[in-house]
């Protein structure tokens, strides 16, 4: 029976992994690779993540690993968009391939009659003499196989081959149509042939220096994959346990750091599907249980704001120019953010939400353009954000 962790144990000791008790000085790639990569549903928020963790960070440092190719945007974990490095897109993403095999058994209704083996060659060869649009992969199919369900082989496509944004999709600053080439492509490797040797081994240490102390079940949930309960076995010799209050099995990195309970956590602004929020079965070492589903209407996530440690409440950035919560993000000469909080906070954590909100809103609002427009002046308010 190991030690047992309570709740704000865990969660300092997550939030230290997470780079969020105080900023690292570490170079984006770095972190990317450190924290296994960003949630990237949306284009901004990996710039955010990276905002909220690093010290001195800007979003030309990530914009141009973007445009480098150094990190990529592609379906990995969860069968959702992630940011991650080259290294990681490479050897992440072999390791989840059952989980993506499984998703299109989910359409085999819709796939009648269709070889699989052959429409991944197919598409292989579409996105790869060109980058295309999902649009443009689902019509090219259907050429080959016009009674099959669109959207199935559109899936398909998707989970069976290792596809990446293409750039200008996810540079800060820019825009661009979602437009798909294989990994390999991009990256002007030849095809990998699957996950190396130990993959799985060195995932499972990489994700506890990442989100541990965690369960077996809670690294299942970020991966979305099963059955790891035999990797975490053939481990223990070399990792430390815990038990939560609960009686949860923990597992950690014996070095890992474990910060005292009461370490001071400063107020971070997060963006939508940030992987703290979302990289664990028992959520509430970051989210109090009586506010479950409060940071989530439907499938979107919101911006949360995390105080002491834990979610506090909701943010939106505004710009007067575009509108609440508008596009403008990153420019015009006035922009706030509006916080919702969920409960009461002291003054002091008053003073601090509005001290690191308009750092964020300083140093996220420098455009870089040749225009030379100026960072907005920030400003922050306390109220609903919905009203």
């Amino acid at each position: 029976m190991g030690s047992v962790l309570d709740t704000r144990s865990l969660n300092r000791a997550t939030l230290a992994r997470q780079l969020l008790l105080s900023r690292a000085a570490l170079g984006a790639e770095e972190a990317v690779a450190h924290l296994l990569g960003l949630q990237a549903q949306n284009v901004r928020p990996p710039y955010f993540q990276l905002h909220a963790r690093l010290e001195g960070f800007r979003p030309a440092a990530l914009a141009q690993l973007m445009e480098s190719r150094k990190v990529v945007r592609m379906v990995t974990m969860r069968s959702t968009i992630h940011t991650h490095t080259a290294h990681d897109a490479l050897t992440l993403r072999p390791l989840v391939q059952p989980a993506r095999d499984r998703e299109v058994g989910a359409f085999r209704k819709g796939l009648v009659g269709v070889d699989l083996e052959r429409l991944g060659d197919l598409a292989r060869a579409f996105v790869e003499a060109e980058p295309r649009t999902m649009g443009e992969i689902r019509e090219e199919l259907l050429t080959h196989w016009p009674t099959a369900d669109p959207q199935s082989l559109a899936v398909a496509a998707r989970c069976r081959l290792p596809l990446v944004q293409v750039t200008p999709r996810g540079v800060w600053g820019r825009s661009g149509q979602v437009r798909l080439t294989t990994l390999d492509r991009w990256l002007g490797r030849p095809p990998g042939e699957g996950p190396p040797a130990h993959a799985v081994d060195d995932a499972v240490l990489r994700y506890l220096g990442a989100f541990g102390p965690a369960s077996v079940k809670d690294m299942q949930t970020w991966a979305g994959l099963t059955r790891l309960r035999e990797v975490f076995e053939r481990l223990r010799p070399c990792l430390a346990v815990f038990r939560d209050e609960n009686g949860v099995e923990l597992f950690d990195l014996p070095d890992a750091p474990r910060p005292d309970a009461d370490t001071p956590a400063p107020p971070r602004f997060l963006p939508e599907f940030d992987n703290l929020l979302l990289s664990h079965a028992d959520r509430t070492r970051v989210i109090p249980a009586e506010l479950k589903g409060r940071t989530w209407t439907g499938n979107q996530a919101h911006r949360t704001l995390l105080v002491d440690g834990f979610v506090a409440g909701l943010w939106w950035w505004e710009d007067k120019r575009e509108g609440k919560g508008g596009k403008g993000e990153g420019k015009g000469d006035e922009a706030s953010i509006a916080v919702e909080l969920f409960g009461k906070v002291s003054k002091a954590q008053k003073e601090h939400i509005v001290a690191e909100g308009e750092r964020m809103i300083t140093e996220m609002g420098e455009t870089g353009d040749a225009d030379g427009a100026a960072a907005p002046r920030p400003s922050v308010r306390f109220g609903s954000i919905h009203g």
